[in-house]
């Protein structure tokens, strides 16, 4: 099992369509997936369950309490029972993805998380805390066979993302063409490090609970550039530039960072597995247009929709289905890319 966050703490990046979209890829390749929903506001978790199935979901109960706040409640509430994979939603229109809900008062555990993330694991009531969300997706990722989990975080750099964060074993960042993401790229240089520390510091102290932290240090996938204009088959200008500093910022600033703190996988890989040496760029994914409305419509990712799903006629119709290949044609390759680098950092090197 492979555990993969997309994180950045700045918002509107499309992180969640980002992992809807390669969490679908992934299954409908075979590799059973598992989405996350670490995000309070739910989004990743609407796109899984359509219409009037979000709002009965939390409300019916056979299912209200199957979601990832409660799923680690006996902990936060130092109940004396243990953590249990809980009933993970399974997608209408994959068989193969699953989804471990979200809940919309997840950011109340924040602030008890990030005292025991601080606090000595000599107070019994804090020591299960930290690893309380690793052995939930442990357990469900066990239950039903997972080869893959994507975690969606929200924007912020609370206790929380910290905690999910240091519990994956890869990481992808989801940026923008805009200044405030070139901004992003030099504070996550500044943070994500400091959270690493914070793990190999206090995974010695956690060892003895019934839940410890992972021994585990993610390491970059890598960035995707997305939401931008095309014209004449490449980025529309207002946006290049920006594009390009991006990159150049993440090889810079970024990476030489994560090289020090263990946070890269073998660097040849992300030439000869990933296709992305230079830049540490999956891909550059322009704006979806009126695809989107119609996938949202039938809880679909863009390029999972049908021919009459489009629902447009004539012209219309033929630049969209060229557009839905192209986007499926994309997701297929960062995907390959991901599987790739995934699998050559788990398996054995040679001495």
């Amino acid at each position: 099992m492979k555990k993969i966050v997309f994180f950045n703490h700045k918002g509107g990046v499309s992180k969640t369509t980002t992992t809807f979209h390669i969490g679908w890829m992934l299954a409908n390749m075979g590799h059973k997936t598992l989405l996350v929903d670490a995000d309070p506001q739910c989004n990743l978790t609407a796109l899984i369950l359509s219409g009037d199935q979000f709002e009965k979901y939390y409300e019916e109960e056979l299912t209200k309490n199957h979601n990832i706040k409660d799923g680690v409640k006996v902990a936060f509430e130092g109940k004396p029972e243990p953590i249990k994979a809980i009933e993970c939603v399974k997608s209408d229109g994959n068989n193969d993805l699953y989804l471990l809900p979200g809940h919309a008062n997840l950011s109340e555990y924040d602030a008890s998380l990030s005292f025991a993330q601080t606090a000595s694991a000599t107070l019994y009531t804090l020591q299960n805390l930290p690893g309380a969300f690793n052995q939930l997706i442990n357990l469900c990722a066990t239950k039903y066979d997972i080869e893959y989990v994507l975690i969606d975080l929200n924007p912020g750099l609370s206790a929380i993302n910290q905690n999910f964060f240091t519990l994956s074993d890869y990481f992808i960042i989801p940026t923008n063409p805009d200044p405030f993401s070139i901004m992003a790229i030099n504070t996550l240089a500044s943070v994500l490090p400091r959270w690493v520390d914070w793990i190999e510091r206090m995974r010695p102290e956690f060892e003895s609970a019934s839940y410890p932290l992972p021994q585990t240090t993610p390491k970059l996938i890598g960035t995707l550039i997305q939401r931008f204009n095309i014209r004449k088959g490449i980025a529309a200008k207002p946006y290049r530039d920006n594009i390009q500093e991006i990159k150049d910022n993440t090889k810079n600033r970024l990476i030489p960072v994560l090289r020090r703190k263990n946070m890269l996988v073998d660097e040849e890989v992300y030439e000869t597995e990933g296709l992305i040496a230079g830049d540490f760029c999956l891909a550059e994914i322009p704006d979806f247009q009126g695809l989107l409305p119609k996938a949202n419509l039938n809880n679909l990712p863009v390029f999972a929709l049908s021919d009459e799903q489009l629902d447009v006629n004539g012209v219309l119709l033929e630049n969209m289905i060229k557009s839905r290949n192209n986007f499926k044609e994309l997701y297929e390759s960062i995907t390959n890319k991901i599987i790739a680098i995934t699998n050559y950092a788990a398996s054995p090197q040679p001495v």
